[in-house]
C-alpha cells in the first residue's frame, strides 16, 4: 500500500501508429520486482478465485519480488499453459478482484508481471520441451485456437498422442487471425507452437473437418475427439445497403492484415484497406477497438466508432458491484490514437453511389424499461443523420455455434461450447476438457 501502481505504458502514439509492433512497453527488472512486492498475499486471494485458470498470483508474485524468476515461472506454468498469451491480451479479471483494487483503486499489475515472468523464462531457458511417455491412445483436436491448444498441450502431457487439425495455414485461431500484431506479435505464437511440436504434438493445417459422422475422423482412427472450432460466424447487420462495396465484417480486415504481415499477397481488388478513407466501426468492444488501431496503421483519414448501448460510467458502476465484472468505460491504446466515439446510436441504412459506400444513416436512441420485463426497449431519441464513411467494419460479436449430437468420445470446449468469450476462459475450458477426455478414456 506504500508503493504506487506503476504500469509499463505504451509507446508514443506518433511512433507506434506507423508500424504493427507491439504497443506495450516493459519495465526494468527492479521496477517489475517492486510492483510484485505490492501483492499482499491476502488471506482470501480473490485474484485466484477470479482467474478462470486458478492462477496462484500471490505465490508467483512473491517469487518474482525475491528475484526468483525460475520459481515464479514454475508456479505460473502449473496453472497457465500459455502465460505469454494471457500476459499480453487478458483483461486481467484477477486485477478487478484484487484487494488493493477495492481498497486503493490500484490493483497489483498481475498481467504485466505474468508477461514479464514468461518472457524472462523463455530468454533464460527455463521453458523446455517435456517428453511424456505416451500410452498408445490417440486424440484428435479440431481447432488450433487457445482452447484447442490448451487441450492438446494437456492431453499430450497426460500421455496421449495428439493431432491438431486446423482449417487455416497456421495455428492460433483468433490469436493469430483476430488479434492485431500490435497487441500480440505472432512470433510469440510461433515460439510456443515449435515447443509443442518438440513435445510430440502433430499439427495438420489447411484441413477443414466436416462434422458429418461419416467423416474419416470419426472412423475409430482416434480414441477421442476434441472440438475446439470457436465461433466462426460473426453477427451481421442485414439492413438496406449491406451489399455495397466497403462494408466488411471486422475479421475480414483483421485476418487479412495479419496475413499480409506474415507475407501473404492479395490483389488490389481483394485488399481491404482504410488508407485515405473515413472509417466507421460499428460495435464498441475489443474487436472494434482492434479495427480502429488497424485503420490508423493503414493510414485512414478519420475513425468513428458507434455503439448501440449507453455509454458506461467512468471509474465505478453502481449497477455492477463486486463480485460482478465492473462495466465501466474502457479506453484502449487504439482509442488513444484518435477516434470519435458515440453511444446510443442505431444503424439504419448503408448509403452509396455506383455500388460504393459513401455514408451510413443512423439515429440516436434511448433505452426504456420494458413493461413486460426482460430486455429494455429501444426508442428514438433524436433526428436521423448521416455519418460520412468510405469503409465500415462490423464488430458486433459472434453467434454461438450449434452442434449435432456427437458420439460419447467427442468433447466440445472453448467458444465452440460457450459462445464468444475471453481467451483465458477458452484456455481454462481446454484444460477442463482434457481432464474429461482422460477420465473417459481411463474408464473405457
Amino acid at each position: 500500500m506504500t508503493i504506487a501502481r506503476k504500469e509499463a505504458g505504451y509507446r508514443p502514439v506518433t511512433d507506434r501508429i506507423h508500424d504493427f509492433g507491439e504497443v506495450e512497453q516493459t519495465l526494468n527488472s527492479k521496477d517489475r520486482q517492486e510492483q510484485a512486492s505490492r501483492c499482499m498475499d491476502c488471506g482470501v486471494p480473490f485474484c485466484h478465485w477470479a482467474c478462470p485458470l486458478g492462477n496462484k498470483d500471490p505465490e508467483w508474485n512473491d517469487a518474482l519480488y525475491h528475484g526468483e524468476w525460475d520459481t515464479a515461472y514454475r508456479i505460473l506454468s502449473k496453472t497457465n499453459p500459455f502465460p505469454e498469451f494471457t500476459g499480453r491480451i487478458c483483461p486481467a479479471l484477477c486485477e478487478k478482484a484484487c484487494v488493493l483494487y477495492h481498497t486503493t483503486g490500484e490493483a497489483v499489475t498481475n498481467r504485466e508481471n505474468e508477461c514479464a515472468i514468461a518472457e524472462r523464462a523463455f530468454a533464460e531457458g527455463y521453458v523446455t520441451a517435456e517428453q511424456p511417455v505416451h500410452n498408445g491412445q490417440r486424440v484428435a483436436v479440431i481447432g488450433a485456437g487457445p482452447a484447442g491448444l490448451a487441450a492438446a498441450c494437456q492431453l499430450n502431457r497426460m500421455g496421449y498422442r495428439v493431432t491438431v487439425f486446423d482449417k487455416n495455414e497456421a495455428a492460433g485461431g483468433l490469436l493469430r487471425y483476430g488479434i492485431p500484431n500490435f497487441k500480440l506479435n505472432k512470433s510469440v505464437i510461433d515460439r510456443r507452437i515449435r515447443l509443442m511440436e518438440q513435445e510430440g504434438i502433430e499439427f495438420r493445417y489447411n484441413e477443414e473437418i466436416t462434422f458429418n459422422l461419416q467423416s474419416s475422423i470419426f472412423n475409430n482412427t482416434y480414441d477421442a475427439i476434441v472440438v475446439a472450432t470457436g465461433t466462426p460466424t460473426a453477427r451481421d447487420l442485414n439492413i438496406p445497403g449491406r451489399e455495397l462495396q466497403g462494408v466488411h465484417l471486422a475479421l475480414e480486415l483483421l485476418a487479412q492484415q495479419n496475413r499480409v504481415l506474415a507475407g501473404a499477397e492479395f490483389s488490389r481488388e481483394e485488399r481491404i484497406t482504410a488508407k485515405d478513407k473515413d472509417v466507421l466501426v460499428i460495435g464498441g468492444g475489443d474487436t472494434g477497438s482492434d479495427c480502429i488501431g488497424t485503420a490508423h496503421r493503414q493510414g485512414c483519414r478519420s475513425v468513428t466508432q458507434i455503439e448501440i448501448m449507453p455509454k458506461p460510467p467512468v471509474g465505478h458502476n453502481d449497477n455492477t458491484p463486486w463480485p460482478n465484472w465492473p462495466m465501466i468505460l474502457k479506453t484502449t491504446s487504439s482509442h488513444e490514437e484518435g477516434c470519435t466515439r458515440r453511444w446510443n446510436i442505431n444503424t439504419l441504412e448503408f448509403l452509396g453511389e455506383n455500388g460504393k459506400l459513401t455514408g451510413v444513416r443512423v439515429q440516436p436512441i434511448d433505452w426504456e424499461p420494458n413493461p413486460e420485463g426482460g430486455r429494455p426497449r429501444m426508442v428514438a431519441a433524436g433526428k436521423e443523420e448521416i455519418i460520412k464513411a468510405d469503409i465500415v467494419f462490423l464488430a458486433m460479436g459472434f453467434l454461438k455455434p450449434e452442434h449435432p449430437e456427437y458420439p460419447d468420445n467427442v468433447f466440445v470446449c472453448g467458444d465452440a461450447l460457450s459462445g464468444a468469450s475471453l481467451v483465458v476462459r477458452a484456455m481454462a475450458s481446454g484444460l477442463q476438457t482434457a481432464k474429461k477426455v482422460d477420465e473417459f478414456l481411463s474408464n473405457n
